[in-house]
């Protein structure tokens, strides 16, 4: 496997193809997401080489398919994956794997498995992060523009029934992220009731 390669070939694309308008799911999230996989995973205890090489590639192909459509971006992120893969030198049974852990971050999301877990936590790691309110920003403002909300719903109440709903999956992020989440809760609460008051 040629991680590198492929690294860049799908940093590139995300890079140049994806419209400015993208002001969450670009090439800056993809990178975070990589970012905090590689630390779940060694925190988690996982050494070996090939599964830390395709937790990456899932890391960097999973948002790929917004290349392609808004909508099921993950199943066009699989193909992607599939039709590219190869030339990098990833076997069939690599890609595969790497596919399950991408359709795993489907919201809502499905692991099954240690690895897809981890790109799991990674995928929504801002949940219980100290830069929640920034980049929950650029989320709203991506969804407005792509017209996936609807104007009378509550953005508010719509993040305190994510981040009621929402559970990290690896003891790590459980660790690390779940008391800051939990005060983003109260927050978004507090906000709430401020504003009908």
């Amino acid at each position: 496997m040629n991680l590198a390669l492929a690294r860049t070939y799908i940093l590139e694309r995300l890079t140049t193809e994806l419209s400015s308008d993208f002001s969450y799911h670009h090439v800056n999230h993809t990178l975070a997401v990589e970012k905090r996989a590689r630390e779940i995973a060694l925190s988690e205890g996982i050494v070996d080489e090939e599964s830390l090489i395709l937790l990456s590639t899932a890391c960097f192909f999973h948002d790929a398919g917004f290349l392609i459509s808004y909508d099921q971006h993950e199943d066009f992120s699989c193909q992607i994956a599939e039709e590219i893969l190869p030339q990098y030198d990833y076997t069939s049974a690599q890609i595969n794997l790497v596919k399950h852990l991408i359709q795993a971050t489907k919201i809502p999301q499905s692991p099954d498995d240690l690895l897809s877990n981890i790109l799991c936590d990674a995928d929504l790691d801002y949940l219980g992060g100290s830069d929640y309110y920034a980049i929950v920003d650029t989320l709203h403002q991506e969804l407005t523009h792509f017209k996936r909300l609807d104007p009378i719903q509550d953005w508010v109440q719509i993040q305190i029934d994510f981040l009621e709903k929402h559970s990290y999956f690896t003891p790590t992020n459980q660790k690390e992220r779940t008391e800051e989440k939990k005060k983003r809760i109260e927050e978004l609460r507090s906000q709430k009731n401020t504003s009908i008051g």
